[in-house]
């Protein structure tokens, strides 16, 4: 599906590694050569016609974003470099101040490390308390664990709408509605799960999501926090500097702008966030329910095929996001994918940043097959062919 548009599939690739980052198509690339080549300038800074195309468009991206995920308003879309820097802005920037010692935030062990290290360190600085949500028997996330975890200190819930190795699809709506009934804050990671489905934060009662521009065709560099306006109100910005404020004077006295603006410290990533919003306009035309069937044929289809190939083990066979985790029997999986390599098939091999996760899994590193809509039914064939005869893979390898 849309291969043509994606200039680095001239080249024999099969590409596998979605979920660590997509390719680009020429429209996103030719975006972000369009600003450096016909009109750069600084984003609120300047009033000349450059500069006032660059807030136009930058400005414009907000709305997009609104769109896609269904936000109420645009203002309370932020723009980060990423779901990581969301999700530091989202803990050290609004819960530092909201959470006191003993209250306990609920996360997963098959959670990325983004949605991990943060809480740990708050729990160094604050005393919060860390709290796992056990996985049934298939590593899922039920609505009973979730119950089950709860207590009189449970003060936020933050979990991945779908992690990174298990895909594993969470039920985000009746978590959410949960949180509101018990006035615990909800936080949702959707770097996995907003560039494949669609995602509404009003449907899912979230306080806060993010997500990165990188895993939907768009550019490195760009993701989005959003957040309810009145909490964005109450969050302080990470950086300071200028462009954020409305002034400050020798006396230490400063103000600062209205959300979102006021955490915009500096030069933004303004070739960036432009990528971003014609990255969003290419995948809206495509269709997220279409680009999530397709997926799901494809996992679908490889999990058959799978089947056909001696000593594979598949540790998520029943979730339904666009991912694959599995080994071959008596293979160290970055030996697989060193192998897997040698044919132009590229697949993720390790622990895929979620480190705890193996004390779910009962394995450490794994390979990961992560689908977009690019990805073909025959690229799936190819993979099977040369798995097969996995049995030379310590020639290739060594």
């Amino acid at each position: 599906m849309n291969r043509e548009d994606f200039p680095i599939f001239k080249e024999p690739l099969i590409y596998f590694d979605n979920g660590a980052t997509t390719m680009k198509p020429q429209c996103v690339i030719d975006a972000l050569v369009d600003y450096y080549s016909n009109y750069t300038a600084n984003a609120h800074r300047g009033d000349y016609d450059n500069s006032l195309k660059v807030d136009i468009l930058y400005e414009g991206v907000r709305g997009k974003v609104r769109q896609l995920i269904d936000a109420p308003d645009a203002s309370e879309v932020v723009f980060t470099k990423g779901t990581t820097e969301s999700l530091n802005l989202v803990v050290f920037g609004f819960m530092k101040d909201h959470l006191n010692p003993g209250d306990e935030v609920l996360i997963t062990k098959s959670e990325h490390a983004s949605n991990v290290l943060p809480w740990m360190e708050l729990e160094k600085e604050k005393g919060i308390v860390i709290k796992y949500i056990p996985l049934d028997e298939e590593n899922k996330v039920t609505m009973e664990n979730v119950q089950a975890s709860l207590s009189p200190r449970t003060k936020v819930i933050s979990i991945a709408h779908v992690t990174n190795v298990i895909g594993d699809i969470r039920p985000v709506q009746a978590i959410g509605q949960l949180c509101k009934e018990k006035g615990i804050y909800f936080v949702v990671d959707g770097a996995q799960s907003v560039p494949h489905m669609k995602v509404s934060v009003q449907e899912m009662k979230a306080d806060f999501l993010a997500f990165s521009g990188h895993k939907m065709v768009g550019p490195t560099g760009v993701g989005v926090l959003w957040g309810r306006k009145e909490l964005l109100e109450e969050t302080k910005p990470l950086c300071y500097g200028g462009g954020m404020n409305t002034t400050f004077e020798s006396t230490g006295e400063f103000e600062l702008k209205e959300v979102p603006t006021k955490f915009d410290a500096g030069t933004p990533p303004i070739a960036e966030v432009i990528g971003l919003g014609e990255a969003i306009d290419y995948i809206m035309a495509i269709g997220l329910d279409k680009i999530h069937a397709h997926e799901q044929e494809l996992k679908r289809y490889l999990l058959k095929r799978l089947e056909e190939v001696p000593k594979v083990i598949v540790y998520n066979k029943t979730t339904e996001g666009a991912i694959v985790a599995f080994n071959i029997e008596g293979v160290f999986s970055q030996d697989t994918a060193v192998y897997l390599n040698h044919y132009h098939i590229c697949v993720r091999a390790g622990n895929h940043c979620a480190k705890i996760l193996k004390d779910e899994l009962k394995v450490k590193n794994t390979c990961r097959i992560s689908f977009y809509f690019y990805n073909t039914k025959e690229e799936v064939d190819e993979l099977i062919r040369v798995l097969k005869d996995a049995e030379h893979i310590f020639d290739v390898v060594l």
